[in-house]
């Protein structure tokens, strides 16, 4: 079955995969989920498929290379396969010049131990720019483990800091039947999509027309799956996916979320850039008396921050611009603030950063996401979420205790004067958001980054 809406729009139209609460687990800390994905890997008996927007050259990202490799030799019969950005994986950090990207490692890997896991790269678009491979949910035999989290040292807190995101472990086979069909038949099975360790991987030229296909053919794709009716003791989930402003199920099914909210609706995000169509939920959620709770990232957890000290490049004024767009909003909406029906969480802890996603509505719909709630994820980059069902509260432990963990290192705003504005920012920053709003550019770098 393919999930849709019915006429009237109801989430309950979505059809739903039953879900046995005692199999739904939430880790707490990117320490706890490198722990636990590499003891997933050591124990896979069937099936890996790791998918994340990419899996970096570093200490974190060669474990889990070395974890692949070492489970393979040991069970030759196991399926491992691997699915990251096609451009990504070709290009070094920001900043970095004529650098071969993480694809060198993959085909170092390949060089050594031959023939044994494919790493193969998706083009959601012909330039990183304007699509990447953003869908979340790796899938270890039966198991889903649902993170915003790539693979690197700083998601994996290796190296002393951490960049906090959500993990989630799903037991399910329905489930991670349907994901591990969509990424065979709607992704590997093309021509698109092609190896990134072998010697010469194939140059993004000569995929040009492949790509194209592809990323229409993704336009009109959803997960498949055999609807299932629930008893009280279990949950619904509905596997969603979206790419494009167009019949895009996955951003048609947040926005209802947020217009059916009736008593609460919760929003996390690293980077407050809302679409206008989400903006304006949110204005409709407030008039009509839903209390709403926006838990951000500072500007300094930003993974596009750098200290003032440090040589100012243009994308570090990203999380100012970010800033400046979160206090335009409260400017509008400090009556609600001032009542409490809005309140409003600044994430912050040491040099650490925040990346973490997600929707919460009226303690019974829940959204796992790596939508970062953006005009870029709304527009451009290929996006899943997992759409949670619990009418018999039976996840409502963990519900409070994963959003006391998000919220331990926040700061409420309970005024405009605790945000701080263009003219606190430092002289490079100050002056750069001022030509760009000149010119109008604002807008334009909003959409794409």
């Amino acid at each position: 079955m393919t999930p849709r809406f019915t006429r009237n729009r109801s989430l309950r139209s979505l059809p739903q995969i039953a879900q046995d609460p005692s199999q739904f687990m939430t880790l707490f800390s990117a320490e706890d989920y490198r722990i636990r994905l590499l003891q997933l890997i050591s124990q896979a008996r069937s099936r890996i498929y790791i998918v994340a927007l990419y899996l970096e050259d570093d200490l974190a990202g060669r474990s889990v290379m070395d974890a692949l490799y070492q489970a393979k030799q040991q069970r030759p019969e196991l399926q491992i396969k691997v699915l990251v950005d096609w451009h990504r994986a070709q290009r070094g950090l920001i900043g970095e010049q004529q650098a071969q990207g993480n694809a060198a490692m993959y085909r170092e890997y390949a060089a050594k131990y031959p023939g044994l896991i494919e790493i193969s790269g998706v083009p959601v678009s012909n330039r990183e720019l304007f699509g990447v491979l953003h869908l979340k949910g790796s899938i270890i035999d039966d198991t889903i483990i649902y993170s915003g989290a790539s693979i690197n040292d700083i998601y994996l807190a290796q190296q002393q800091r951490y960049r906090f995101d959500r993990y989630q472990l799903i037991g399910n086979s329905d489930l991670a039947n349907a994901m591990v069909e969509y990424l065979e038949q709607v992704l590997l099975a093309t021509r698109a999509v092609t190896s990134l360790s072998v010697a010469n991987p194939a140059s993004t030229r000569s995929l040009k027309s492949s790509i194209r296909r592809l990323r229409l053919s993704l336009q009109r794709q959803q997960y498949q799956f055999h609807a299932q009716q629930l008893n009280a003791q279990q949950l619904g989930i509905t596997p969603l996916i979206g790419l494009g402003r167009r019949r895009n199920l996955l951003n048609k099914t947040i926005k209802l979320l947020m217009s059916k909210a009736k008593q609460q609706l919760t929003i996390c995000t690293p980077y407050f850039n809302p679409p206008r169509s989400l903006r304006r939920e949110v204005a409709k959620a407030l008039s009509r008396g839903v209390r709403v709770h926006l838990i951000v990232g500072d500007k300094t957890a930003s993974d596009f921050y750098s200290e003032p000290s440090e040589n100012f490049k243009v994308i570090h004024a990203l999380p100012y611009l970010y800033e400046v767009t979160l206090r335009n909003f409260i400017k509008g909406k400090q009556a609600f603030l001032a009542s409490g029906q809005l309140t409003v969480n600044v994430w912050q802890h040491a040099n650490n950063s925040f990346h973490l996603k997600g929707l919460w509505v009226d303690q019974r719909y829940a959204l796992l996401t790596g939508n970062n709630l953006n005009p870029r994820a709304w527009n451009l980059d290929l996006e899943n979420g997992l759409l949670v069902d619990d009418p018999h509260a039976l996840l409502e432990h963990q519900r409070q205790q994963e959003l006391h963990n998000i919220l331990q290192h926040t700061q409420p705003i309970t005024t405009l004067a605790d945000i701080e504005s263009l003219n606190d920012y430092p002289k490079p920053v100050k002056r750069l958001l001022k030509r760009i709003g000149r010119v109008k550019a604002d807008s334009l770098l909003k959409q794409i980054l």
